[in-house]
């Protein structure tokens, strides 16, 4: 598994449509693209301080990390805070579980040790490394998979 080195957070200017970092109010979660509205749902929680997104006002799109994970941080204020390392783990975990297979091979993810790797700002966990490689490839193909396992996952949630 990738050991995550880092911790420094930053903006991804152009995750941010007509909000800089900086100012006071955050965009509007109801403004994030569907693709990321699955995303806050599937995080669920902030990596620095493990509030609830959404329980600080409309999260904040961050990136991190030499990958450039994006992910979103409960408030502005966060970005001047540290990921706590569980909190990180719990996010992993919550996306894993979330995505449940492998956007490739449509298998089952391993329950431990699974592999991970980003593509377009998203984590992505993979059954086996070959298929890295094949997300590499075609990155937009794996990303709308991953949307769509997020999407019956948190279907299957609501019902509870």
């Amino acid at each position: 598994m990738k050991k995550l080195t880092l911790m420094t957070v930053f903006v991804v200017a152009a995750g941010i449509n007509h909000t800089t970092w900086g100012q006071e109010s955050a965009q509007p979660s109801t403004e994030f693209s569907q693709h990321d509205q699955l995303r806050i749902a599937v995080q669920e929680i902030c990596p620095v301080s493990g509030e609830k997104l959404g329980s600080m006002g409309s999260p904040v799109k961050v990136a991190i990390g030499e990958a450039q994970e994006e992910v979103f941080l409960c408030c502005a204020g966060c970005a001047k805070g540290k990921i706590d390392p569980q909190h990180w783990a719990a996010i992993h975990a919550n996306i894993a579980k979330a995505q449940g297979k492998c956007p490739i091979m449509k298998k089952n993810l391993p329950a431990t040790g699974a592999k991970w790797t980003v593509a377009q700002g998203e984590i992505i966990y993979v059954c086996c490394p070959p298929c890295i490689k094949k997300i590499n490839a075609n990155p937009e193909a794996a990303v709308a998979q991953v949307d769509a396992y997020y999407t019956a996952y948190l279907q299957t949630q609501n019902r509870r």
